[in-house]
C-alpha cells in the first residue's frame, strides 16, 4: 500500500511545534508521511527532530491586502501542486482559507480546524462579512470542519458558513494531562496572578494592567505578572515601549517567553485570561491541568473552562473593573479555599479536555478522508 501524506498548515511553525505535537505522534503511528507548510520562524526546525518535512511559505499572517492575499493563495497552489499530499489540515485563518481554496483546486482533500474566530468577530465591521464570505467559499468542499466550542460551530451554522453534516466539536487543543500535571513549586514567593498569552489588546492585557493598578495597593503583598511575547504583525499587538513603560511604573512584570511554561504555572497562585474572545484558550486548559484557580472573561471558549465559583470566576469582557473585582474575590479567599478552586479545574481537565481525544477525531476524520 502506498504511503499516504498529511500536510499540516498553520500561521506559525511555533504553534505547530508547541500545540500539535501529540496530533503528529498520534499520525505517524498511523504511518502517514507527515509535511508541514508554515511561514519560517525560530522553531521551524525542531520540526524535523518530530518526524515532520518542513516547507517554508511567506504569509503576511494578519494582513488584509488583496493583493497580497493573492500572491499567497498562489504560492499555496504551487507549493500544494508540488508536495502533492493526499490530505491537507489547515489551522489559523489564513491557511484555513487560502490554504484549503488552493488544496481543493487540486483535488486534495481537506479537513480544517477553526481555533477562534478573532479580531473579524469580536466586533461586527464589513471585514466580518469579508472574512465570512472567504469562510463560506473555503469550506464548501472540506471533509471535516473541527470547532473548539459550541458557539462558533452554531454561529457558522446560522451563517451557512459550514454544511452541519460537516461541522464537529473538538475540546480545544486538548493538553497533555500528564505533562500538566499539579507541582509544588519550587521556590514559594509572594502571590501572582499571572496572564499567560501573546501580549494582544484582544486577549485582554490592557484591562489585567488596569486592575493591577487599581489592586496594587489594596494588595500589596500580591505581583501581577505578564508572560508571552510580543507580536508585532498582530494588528491588535501591544507594543514593547508600553510594556516597558508598564514595568518602570511597577505595576505588572513582564516574563519574557518561554518554551515551558510550567514552572510558571506552578509558582502563580492564580491564573488569568481576560481575553475577548477565544475558541478554546490553551493557557487555561494548561493552567486548568496543574490545578490553579482561574479567572477569566465570560466570553466563547474562556466559559467552557471556567466554571463560575467551582474552579475559578467569570469577569466580564473588556472591563477592567469587573476584572478587579474577580481578582479581588480571588486574594480574600483562605489558601485552603483557593486549593479546592484548582482540585476542581484538574477534574474538569481530566474529563473534558484529554488530548488523547482530540488525537483520536482527527486520526478517524484523516482516515476516512483518505479513503473516501
Amino acid at each position: 500500500m502506498t504511503q499516504k501524506t498529511v500536510l499540516i498548515s498553520i500561521n506559525a511553525a511555533w504553534n505547530i511545534v508547541n500545540f500539535r505535537g501529540a496530533l503528529i505522534r498520534g499520525l505517524l503511528d498511523d504511518g502517514y508521511r507527515l509535511l508541514a507548510l508554515a511561514p519560517p520562524d525560530a522553531y521551524a526546525h525542531r520540526l524535523a527532530e518530530m518526524g515532520v518535512e518542513y516547507h517554508p511559505i511567506a504569509m503576511d499572517k494578519k494582513g488584509i491586502s488583496p493583493t497580497r492575499d493573492l500572491a499567497l493563495l498562489a504560492r499555496y497552489r504551487a507549493e500544494l501542486k508540488r508536495l502533492r499530499p493526499d490530505v491537507f489540515l489547515g489551522f489559523t485563518a489564513k491557511p484555513n482559507v487560502y490554504g484549503s481554496l488552493a488544496a481543493q483546486s487540486l483535488g486534495i482533500r481537506v479537513i480544517n480546524n477553526v481555533s477562534g474566530l478573532g479580531t473579524a468577530f469580536i466586533r461586527k465591521t464589513w471585514l466580518t462579512s469579508v472574512v465570512s464570505a472567504l469562510y463560506r467559499l473555503a469550506f464548501r468542499r472540506s471533509s471535516t470542519v473541527f470547532f473548539q466550542n459550541e458557539e462558533d460551530l452554531s454561529l457558522f451554522l446560522e451563517e451557512r458558513i459550514v454544511s452541519p453534516g460537516k461541522a464537529m466539536l473538538l475540546p480545544g487543543s486538548g493538553v497533555d494531562l500528564a505533562r500538566f500535571s499539579p507541582q509544588v513549586p519550587a521556590a514559594r514567593g509572594r502571590p501572582s496572578f499571572l496572564l499567560v498569552a501573546r501580549l494582544l489588546r484582544d486577549k485582554g492585557v490592557v484591562e489585567f494592567v488596569e486592575a493591577a493598578r487599581t489592586l496594587r495597593g489594596e494588595l500589596p503583598d500580591w505581583r501581577f505578572q505578564l508572560l508571552g511575547f510580543l507580536d508585532a504583525e498582530n494588528r491588535t499587538a501591544v507594543s514593547r515601549a508600553e510594556v516597558t513603560a508598564w514595568q518602570e511604573e511597577g505595576v505588572i512584570d513582564y516574563l519574557e517567553h518561554a518554551d515551558d511554561v510550567r514552572p510558571f504555572l506552578a509558582a502563580a497562585e492564580s491564573v488569568v485570561l481576560p481575553s475577548y474572545r477565544e475558541g478554546m484558550p490553551r493557557s487555561l486548559l494548561e493552567a486548568a491541568a496543574m490545578g490553579k484557580p482561574l479567572i477569566a472573561t465570560d466570553v466563547p471558549g474562556c466559559r467552557h473552562v471556567v466554571d463560575d465559583g467551582v474552579n475559578g470566576f467569570l469577569c466580564a469582557p473588556e472591563d477592567a473593573a469587573s476584572l478587579a473585582a474577580a481578582m479581588r474575590k480571588m486574594a480574600g479567599l483562605s489558601a485552603a479555599e483557593r486549593a479546592r478552586l484548582g482540585k476542581a479545574a484538574r477534574a474538569k481537565a481530566e474529563v473534558e479536555f484529554d488530548e488523547r481525544k482530540v488525537v483520536q477525531l482527527y486520526r478517524a476524520a484523516i482516515s476516512a478522508a483518505v479513503n473516501s
